[in-house]
């Protein structure tokens, strides 16, 4: 199966600092903030969820074709993912902007200041699917500019491919009739389950009415695992992997639909798509950054022979064994 992933494609850039933000501001003289911080490190991370996506599936053998707008500033993180199985060259290259950041500076009460730069993401509507060769079978439309998501839904429709739609953070910028353009006809719906409700909001549809307009509705469950509905057959529910270390959440979503579809391209049953989901998502989180995990067969059998039995490790190894992992 072929599988493009359009959507975001970002660096995130993490500052600490050793005090309290709080602690210097000044009730009286709020309406006039002049403040510099002096961080006690930064760190650069890989990330953007088409990115992140990306990797996954290219560590499980996919070969995905990336989809999305960046800057001439994308030469080294192009290099990585093609180092770990994305195909980039459906990727814009934006001769003015420079490639998404987000900036955040964390102090020790965990308190936040960030902003998001979104640069040549704007672009990403430029993109036409139609142009793909050869065109794919599988395309993701994850978080974008909301132009561009809409647009690649409506060509997905048009050419009579099948599409997962995944509006997850941008369902707070789109309106009703938009939210609707995203979702209806998607093969696979993706949300976690604060994004369940606010989709519900958005659209005005009850919970069996956005079933009927889908093929299946996958929801995150965070520590409780995912859940895969349809209309037409029972729910399925595959708890999370005990026991995980959680070194840095951000990114265990995007694994967990790597995995998921992985498993369907490679003809595996809702049930196993969800506990590889499930699986890959738990080496996400025990490793600080969205594309720091290293999908290792090994790792992975045994983690789902733990969490799920033998015979789903015996199952997805005899599909999977075959793929070529990266070492």
């Amino acid at each position: 199966m072929r599988i493009a992933v359009t959507g975001s494609i970002a660096t995130d850039h993490l500052m600490t600092f050793p005090g309290r933000i709080v602690d210097q501001l000044i009730p009286d003289r709020l309406d006039r903030v002049s403040l510099s911080f002096l961080a006690d490190d930064l760190e650069v991370r890989r990330g953007g969820v088409a990115a992140n996506i990306s990797y996954g599936l290219g560590g499980l053998g996919l070969s995905p074709v990336l989809v999305g707008a960046v800057g001439s500033d994308f030469a080294e993180y192009e290099v990585w993912l093609k180092e770990h199985g994305v195909d980039t060259g459906a990727v814009h290259v934006s001769p003015r902007r420079q490639t998404a950041r987000f900036l955040c500076l964390t102090d020790q009460d965990a308190n936040q200041i960030a902003a998001f730069y979104a640069g040549a993401m704007v672009e990403a509507r430029d993109i036409d699917l139609g142009r793909l060769d050869p065109l794919p079978d599988l395309v993701v439309v994850a978080p974008d500019d909301p132009e561009a998501m809409l647009r690649h839904t409506a060509r997905c429709r048009a050419l009579g491919i099948a599409f997962a739609a995944d509006p997850s953070q941008q369902l707070a910028r789109l309106d009703r009739d938009q939210t609707r353009a995203l979702v209806t006809g998607a093969r696979w719906l993706f949300t976690n389950e604060y994004e369940a409700t606010l989709l519900l909001e958005r659209t005005g549809w009850s919970h069996d009415e956005a079933l009927g307009h889908v093929g299946a509705w996958v929801t995150t469950l965070g520590a409780d695992g995912a859940r895969v509905e349809a209309a037409d057959r029972p729910a399925v529910t595959v708890p999370a992997v005990d026991g995980v270390r959680i070194a840095d959440p951000t990114g265990a979503g995007d694994a967990f639909r790597a995995g998921f579809l992985a498993a369907l391209a490679r003809g595996l049953s809702r049930l196993r798509a969800a506990q590889l989901g499930c699986a890959l998502a738990s080496l996400a989180l025990s490793e600080v950054g969205s594309q720091s995990y290293e999908p290792d067969p090994g790792r992975l059998t045994a983690v789902v022979a733990a969490s799920y039995g033998t015979a789903a490790a015996e199952d997805l190894e005899a599909h999977l064994g075959g793929a070529p992992w990266p070492r």
